[in-house]
This record gives structure tokens, C-alpha cells and sequence, in this order.
């Protein structure tokens, strides 16, 4: 069985530290030190009576902690037509409108929390709304509020795809259109897009977006708090985001996430603290009519494929002993350029008739650790070779013992080719070589 190897597609945004955008108030424990609570502005409670983890944090400075909590939550009077509390709960006890969380529930330091969550209240309906009070009781005494409107329903935000590339030039400005459409119940009010540039760099920085120090420039992070959409309707991003294609890597992409700015981002969205403004214009979200295509919830990875190729080139070897001498053979894969194809190529080794394979490439797996790097059928031995930069090589030794003279092979197939053929990143494959004839070199053992 082949072992797949992953691709590291944007890094450094699944590191990055959750920010919610949410509303805070604070307070001082004993010793001065500040804290603060906080909650979403909004939270949306599915007309269904599906259970969401409110996104609540209690974060402080340092490390410190001020002990043992008590939180609670309390259905202001004239919400309870809209909202209910979840009481069912280890670590909260109470009442539909009334709940009071001690222990593991209550130590919120830094973190958010499904100990308890506002549900839809019984016959309400999409669009209802209450409200609900927090109060957070440290040892010392220091209390902490927060006050959340809670929305019956949910918006869905899509993005749409952009249409597959034909293949742009290396190096290029290119310009990608932002569509979001709310398939949700009820109307989104602000929205939050984040847009990691990944393969690719921008071009403009704009003046409602944060771009993180953290991210080094690769992470925008924009803000359009009038924004209103209502359900079945969409909005644009003008202008539309610049970005520079990268200069080698064939295979490209970036990543785009959407999400209802004054609720917060979901558990699986995350983006950087920090970060000054751009300096360009701002981005504007306008109405506009739904256009036909292919819609994807919350995020979605757009490829970005070069009209550009990769010239590989592997090496042969020519060994001379009698049988039964150990000889070292190197098997080099060089990349000509002009292109970077990444995990899209398969150095395939078979051995000279009658010698026999002592050693081959290793990789360590854990610490210490070894396995073979290729995978091999008890005579032909396939090798992955990682995405090469122009000018770049990797090379492959094996140790043969020598049998009497023969002729072995070397060669490279795309990953979608061969028996064991598996697509590269992307749904893509292929080095779109340009000169195959230095593809295939032989390895020819000599009296």
C-alpha cells in the first residue's frame, strides 16, 4: 500500500490564535490584575432546537488564574418567548430561564465553553429575539458581565467558487471575485472575511483589513460591520481581491473564510491577533444578484494552476566489478524548471537482472525510527519526489550487490500515471514536461 503524503496547505493559519470578535467588559481581581469577559454580540440559536457552543472566554494577563468561579446565566425578563437554556448539563443546574455553573463549567480562563448554551425556546419561530445576562463571580469577590442578544435562527454563509483557471502566467496580477450568499433563515448583520494568500501574495492592502504580524503579510483579516444579508441574498467584494500568482509553483492556491462578523467566527475558524491596517482603499460589500455557480459553506480553497511546466531530469549509472562486489549507485532527479509541480512526480527504479538490493533509502518516522522511503514490490522500487524549485535536485542511493553484466532502468511518471497512480494536491497532477526525452536513463552494470 502506498503511503500518502500530506500537503501543507497553509500552516501557519491552522496555528493561528482564535480572536473573537465580541463585546467585553471588565474587572480587576485582588491584586489588581485586569480580566475580562466576553461574549458574542449576537448568537445565533437554531430554529431546530440544535445545541451550538457559545463562544465565552474569560481571559486574563499572564498566566494567572484568580481560583475557584461561579458563572451565571440568566433569560432576561420578556425573552423567554425566543430563548431557553440548556440545563442539562454535569456542571450546571437551574432552570430554563435561570442557570448557575461551578467547577470544570466555570473555568473559562481563555477558553469557550458548551457547558451550558442558549436553545430556541419552544414555538418560537426564525427571527425572534431575547436577550441573556452573564455574570461572572471570581474568589476574591471581582465580578465580571456580559449581555448577548440572542437570534432565533441562523444565517449560512457561502462563498462561490471562482471558475478553474485555464492557467495563469507565472508571476501575474490576477483578480478574484468575493460573492457571499446567505442560505441561512435569518439576516446576517456584519461580516468577517478572512483571506490567507497561501501560494500567492497581495498585491493591495486595504483599509478595513488587519493584516497580522504573526502571518508575516499572508493574512488579511476585513471587517464590514453595516453589512446586512438578508436569507437567499448575496453581496460582492469591491474591488474584487488582487493577488500575484507565485512565480514557479504550478499547483497554487488560497484559502477564503466567511462568517457573521458580530457572532464571532465558528470552532473551526481561526485567524491572528494583531496586525496594522493597509493602507489602500476599503473594500466595499454591495448587493448584488446572485449569480449561477458552485456555492461553498463558510470557506473554501481556490486553485490557482500555472501556464507553466517542469523539465525533470534523472540520472543513470554505469558500475563496473565482478559479481558479487557492493557498488552504490545515486539516482539524481534535477528540476530544469521553470516550474515547481510538488508532489507530482515518481522517481521508478528496477534494478539490473541479477543483482540484489542491500540498502535503500530511509526515512525516520519517529524518533530513531526507520522505514523505507520507497515502496517496492520485491524488485522495483517507486519513490515519491517532493516538489522541486528550479535548479533544485534529489537524489535516491541504493547499494547493489553486483551479478554478471545486465541492464537495469530508471524513471519518472506523473502520480495520476502507473498502476499505483494517486492525484497530486489539488485534483491535479503532472509536470507538463517539457522535454521527456531526459525522463528514462539506464543503469547498466559492467564487467
Amino acid at each position: 500500500m502506498r503511503r500518502v503524503r500530506r500537503s501543507r496547505h497553509f500552516a501557519g493559519a491552522a496555528l493561528a490564535v482564535v480572536l473573537l470578535l465580541l463585546g467585553a467588559l471588565t474587572a480587576c481581581a485582588g491584586d489588581g490584575k485586569a480580566f475580562s469577559l466576553s461574549a458574542p454580540e449576537i448568537f445565533y440559536a437554531p430554529a431546530n432546537g440544535g445545541k451550538k457552543v457559545f463562544p465565552l472566554r474569560v481571559d486574563g494577563p499572564g498566566p494567572y488564574t484568580p481560583g475557584a468561579r461561579r458563572l451565571t446565566v440568566d433569560v432576561e425578563a420578556g425573552s423567554e418567548r425566543a430563548v431557553r437554556l440548556r440545563d442539562d448539563s454535569r456542571d450546571c443546574r437551574g432552570s430554563a430561564t435561570h442557570v448557575v455553573c461551578e467547577g470544570p463549567a466555570a473555568h473559562l480562563i481563555g477558553l469557550t465553553t458548551d457547558a451550558f448554551a442558549p436553545l430556541a425556546a419552544k414555538g418560537s419561530k426564525p427571527g425572534d429575539t431575547g436577550y441573556l445576562r452573564l455574570t461572572y463571580v471570581m474568589t476574591d469577590g471581582g465580578k465580571l458581565t456580559a449581555r448577548t442578544r440572542v437570534i432565533v435562527g441562523e444565517p449560512s454563509l457561502e462563498l462561490l467558487t471562482p471558475a478553474p483557471d485555464k492557467g495563469v502566467r507565472p508571476g501575474a496580477v490576477v483578480t478574484y471575485p468575493v460573492v457571499v450568499r446567505n442560505a441561512g433563515d435569518v439576516p446576517v448583520r456584519g461580516l468577517a472575511l478572512v483571506v490567507d494568500a497561501g501560494d500567492l501574495a497581495f498585491v493591495q492592502r486595504y483599509a478595513n483589513c488587519r493584516y497580522p504580524d504573526l502571518q508575516h503579510g499572508s493574512q488579511a483579516v476585513c471587517s464590514f460591520p453595516d453589512v446586512r444579508i438578508a436569507p437567499g441574498r448575496s453581496v460582492t467584494v469591491r474591488p474584487g481581491l488582487r493577488l500575484r500568482a507565485s512565480a514557479t509553483t504550478m499547483y497554487g492556491s488560497f484559502h477564503r473564510l466567511v462568517w457573521p462578523l458580530k457572532a464571532g467566527p465558528g470552532p473551526n475558524q481561526s485567524f491572528s491577533r494583531g496586525g496594522e491596517h493597509g493602507d489602500g482603499p476599503a473594500l466595499r460589500a454591495e448587493a448584488a444578484k446572485t449569480p449561477s455557480g458552485t456555492f461553498t459553506e463558510a470557506g473554501d480553497f481556490v486553485s490557482v494552476l500555472l501556464a507553466a511546466g517542469a523539465d525533470y531530469e534523472v540520472s543513470g549509472a554505469d558500475l563496473h566489478g565482478d559479481p558479487g562486489d557492493t557498488r552504490k549507485v545515486r539516482l539524481t532527479v534535477r528540476n530544469n524548471g521553470p516550474g515547481n509541480p510538488g508532489y507530482s512526480t515518481r522517481l521508478v527504479f528496477v534494478p539490473p537482472p541479477g543483482t540484489a538490493v542491500l540498502k535503500e533509502p530511509m526515512t525516520e518516522i519517529d524518533d530513531g525510527d526507520f522505514e523505507p522511503y520507497c515502496d517496492n514490490d520485491g524488485f522495483t522500487y517507486t519513490c515519491d519526489v517532493e516538489g522541486l524549485q528550479p535548479g533544485a535536485s534529489r537524489t535516491f542511493e541504493f547499494t547493489l550487490r553486483l551479478g554478471d553484466p545486465a541492464t537495469g532502468s530508471v524513471r519518472l511518471e506523473d502520480t495520476g500515471s502507473g498502476p499505483s497512480a494517486s492525484p497530486a494536491p489539488g485534483g491535479t497532477s503532472g509536470r507538463h514536461d517539457p522535454d521527456a526525452s531526459n525522463d528514462e536513463a539506464s543503469v547498466d552494470v559492467g564487467g
